[in-house]
Order: C-alpha cells, then structure tokens, then sequence
C-alpha cells in the first residue's frame, strides 16, 4: 500500500513537471491555428474554427520566415559540426593524455565558460567590424562557437572518464597505435555523450538570440530575430507569432526524435559505467 502510494505521488509530480513546460508549448500550438479576432477574445476561446492562414502567411508570405530558418540551420549546423571537430580531440586529450600544463588548459576552458556573454558584445562587435565580418556567416559562427566549444569540451571529459583505461591500454599493446585506439576504442564508447553534446549545442545556437541581433543584421537574419517581424509598436500579431514558434521548434523536435536512443543512453551512461584508472 505504502509502495503505491508513494508511486502515486511521484507520478503526480512527475505530471505537474511535465504539465509546466507542456501547457505553453500546446498553448502557443492552438493559437497558431486561430484568428486574431479569435486570439485577442475574453475570456478565452477553446472552441474555434482552425485555419491555415498563419503558417501559410508565415512560410509564404510577406514576413516569410523560410530564409531565416536557412540562416539558423547554416549558422547553427556549421556551429555543430566545428564544435565537435574541436571539442571531441580536446576533451579526449584532458580525460586520457598527460601533457605539460593540463590542469592549466583545463582551468583556461572553465574560466571562459564562466565569462558573461553581454560582457562580450561590444568586443565581439569590433573586432568583427575589423574584420568586416559583421552580418556573416563566418563571424557569427566563430562567435557562436566560442561560447559553445567550452561547454562542449567539459561536458564530453566526464564520458571520456567513464571509459577504462584497460580497453585502451590493450589496444595500444596490439599495436593499433594512439589514433587506432581513439577511433576504434574510445570513440564508439562515447556515441551517446556525443549525442547528447550535439542536442545541447544545437539548442544554445539555434535559440541564441543577442549576438544574432547586435552582430547580424539583413544578410544573416537567424530565426530568433525574425520572430520580431510580427511584434510593433501598433500591434503584435499573436497568433502569426506562434505559428512561427511552432515552425522554428519543429527542426528541434525532430533533432530530438532522431536522437532520442542515444540521449537517453549517453544520460545514463555514468549511472551505470564505472570509473575509469586515473
């Protein structure tokens, strides 16, 4: 009795968790479908008649927001992808190597996590004005990854702990050699921290939203920035503001999805792998 009891309560709070971030999510899913006339009602209107004007205006329209979707996905896979060219071999060299200064590099990489990004904005700005780098892809994925590469690199060294030393150790003996034993070895025993590194990456760039704004501009216009087409000072137009929620999560939703085996793997890996000979 007391065992049901007590899973009856956990549910019950596991429920009003979940319930916290799915109200406004599903929210913002029935207003995409109504009229502004429809949205602005009070008390508010559950039984409606839905229409497909919102999302029809939203990736077709005037305030289209197809080209800032390709500008997200370009800033955001790009950002990815060097992330890990650069965080896997980094966090792979402070778990496993011995090299001079270590502990110095590794301090290095958590002070430069802990550094406020609106501190940033204004050097971020010169220098990429400099460079004439400003409103482009190429300064807004460096700075995209400079904020992402620490976070990354600390979050992979802890799966990279987790693997034991001896698996390595017996590849080297056979002579595979320090890539051989990377690639072959370490590199499939992390998939699922990779995974879920690769989600939480593409989450902080796709939803960033202040460097976008100070450092891009017509050019480079990501999706967090062209949900404001629908705000003005005369009105905001609610219900074509959802609809283009719902558009910029659904790249996000389906990430998720695809990935959804190796992060609940790579979630779990050090509740069930012991610690590795340091």
């Amino acid at each position: 009795m007391k065992k049901m009891t007590r899973l009856t309560l956990l549910y019950l709070a596991a429920g009003l968790l979940v319930s916290v971030w799915v109200f406004p999510v599903l929210w913002a899913f029935l207003t995409s479908f109504k009229t502004e006339r429809d949205v602005l009602a009070y008390p508010p209107v559950f039984f409606f008649t839905p229409t497909f004007a919102n999302y029809h205006e939203v990736l077709f329209g005037n305030a289209s927001i197809l080209p800032n979707l390709w500008s997200s996905l370009v800033v955001t896979c790009a950002t990815v992808v060097l992330t890990l060219c650069i965080a896997v071999p980094a966090a792979y060299a402070l778990a496993r190597l011995r090299y001079p200064f270590k502990r110095t590099s590794g301090f290095y990489i958590l002070v430069t996590q802990m550094l406020p990004p609106v501190g940033l904005v204004i050097p971020y700005y010169l220098a990429l004005q400099r460079l004439g780098w400003l409103d482009t892809y190429t300064g807004l994925i460096i700075i995209y990854l400079t904020f992402s590469l620490p976070f990354a690199i600390w979050l992979l060294v802890s799966y990279f702990e987790d693997i034991p030393f001896e698996m390595e150790e017996a590849a080297l003996l056979d002579r595979a050699g320090r890539w051989g034993a990377f690639w072959h070895i370490v590199l499939p025993q992390v998939r699922g921290g990779i995974a879920v590194t690769t989600v939480f990456v593409f989450l902080n760039a796709w939803n960033e939203f202040m460097f976008a704004v100070l450092l891009g501009g017509n050019r480079v216009r990501p999706i967090t920035v062209a949900m404001f087409n629908f705000i003005s000072v005369e009105q905001t137009q609610w219900a074509r503001l959802a609809a283009g929620a719902m558009v910029a999560m659904a790249p996000v939703i389906v990430l998720g999805i695809l990935a959804q085996r190796h992060i609940v793997k790579g979630l779990t890996v050090g509740a069930v792998k012991g610690g590795g000979r340091r």
